[in-house]
């Protein structure tokens, strides 16, 4: 079996890990917070991420994997960056409707776009663009109900989506600049995400939901689906930073709403919630946009093997005559062909 191969293998079952233990998840949380009346999300959050990290300790201990140590500054910052805009996406919810949150969600994506463009001169193509695009109507059409502005839940999710962008991004480009594995950055940056929102959680949850979290009734059954929660979350997150690795932010985004169409008839299913032609409707386009997103991602990843190729045999024979290469000023690379380091073409290979 060829790199190639290997490599598609891969990152499908990233994708499949990432979508089943994410759906597992929400139905679990949702038990647990409508049923069981445990509202206290960001610090839940927190506990999770503390699982994560023992249970990674763990699995480091029995040599899963190789601990390596890189920039501790880049690490404690993407740490708490990513504890920040957890916990401002939960402030999102608590100040704004439930439309005005998903609407904020659907923004994540043209905002990661456009930062990516911007700094890391990632190019999408208009395909590429066009497939979003129906991909975030589908979502919209599906999930958005009412619209109630507020000037500070506006804000609240101005700043959300900024530093999710920022975060999921970083997650990516961190991984290729330290040349660390998925599993070794979750490791590094799980303690201070869960440091950072076991701090704050229980003052945002004590002021969305005007409870105290220690002072909740924990009952048997409450203990179970917390546990159950906090084990789930260990697959939850190590194939989020897996999936963002072999993809990109985008792709993750991409997937993201795919969990929610699949979340929305698991909803209906299952527990019988409510559900319309609108609902439907908006699932249908949603997964034309994913598909029509993959189908263009995979032609742009076969042009660019293709142009890598032809490339090729022309590098090799500049390289078998240095001399010839320096007359013809192809010698060495100017300040003007420099490559960003941080520069990621990943969504190709989704």
């Amino acid at each position: 079996m060829g790199d190639s191969q290997k490599f598609h293998l891969g990152t499908i079952g990233a994708l499949s890990l990432s979508v089943v233990s994410s759906v597992s998840i929400v139905i679990c949380n949702k038990a647990l917070i409508s049923t069981l009346g445990f509202t206290f999300a960001t610090t839940l959050t927190s506990w999770h991420l503390l699982v994560t990290f023992c249970s990674l300790h763990i699995a480091l201990w029995m040599k899963f994997f190789e601990h390596k140590p890189f920039d501790a500054s880049s690490v404690m910052g993407f740490g708490i960056l990513n504890g920040i805009s957890i916990g401002l996406l939960n402030l999102s919810l608590g100040f704004n409707s439930v439309g005005f949150y998903q609407m904020t969600k659907l923004a994540i994506i043209p905002c990661t776009v456009l930062l990516e463009t911007l700094f890391f001169r990632k190019k999408f193509s208009r395909s590429v663009q066009f497939s979003l695009t129906i991909l975030i109507l589908g979502v919209g059409v599906a999930t958005v109900t009412d619209l109630q502005l507020n000037a500070l839940g506006s804000f609240l999710s101005l700043l959300a989506v900024l530093t999710t962008c920022v975060a999921q991004i970083m997650t990516n480009t961190i991984q290729k600049k330290f040349k660390v594995s998925s599993t070794q950055l979750l490791y590094q940056s799980c303690p201070y995400q869960a440091i950072t929102l076991f701090i704050v959680g229980p003052f945002l949850d004590g002021l969305l939901t005007n409870q105290n979290v220690f002072a909740f009734a924990y009952t048997p059954q409450v203990l179970f689906f917390i546990v159950l929660s906090c084990l789930i979350s260990v697959s939850v997150n190590f194939s989020t930073f897996l999936v963002i690795g072999k993809t990109s932010a985008v792709t993750y985004q991409v997937l993201g709403h795919l969990k929610t169409c699949l979340v929305l008839a698991f909803g209906y299913i299952l527990l019988r919630d409510p559900f319309s032609w609108r609902n439907i409707l908006g699932i249908l386009i949603a997964v034309v946009g994913m598909v029509l997103y993959s189908y263009y991602c995979t032609l742009d990843s076969q042009r660019k093997a293709n142009e890598g190729s032809q490339q090729l045999p022309q590098t090799k024979e500049s390289e078998a005559d240095p001399l010839l290469g320096v007359e013809n000023g192809s010698g060495m690379l100017g300040e003007d062909s420099k490559v960003p380091v941080w520069n990621s073409n990943k969504d190709l290979h989704a």
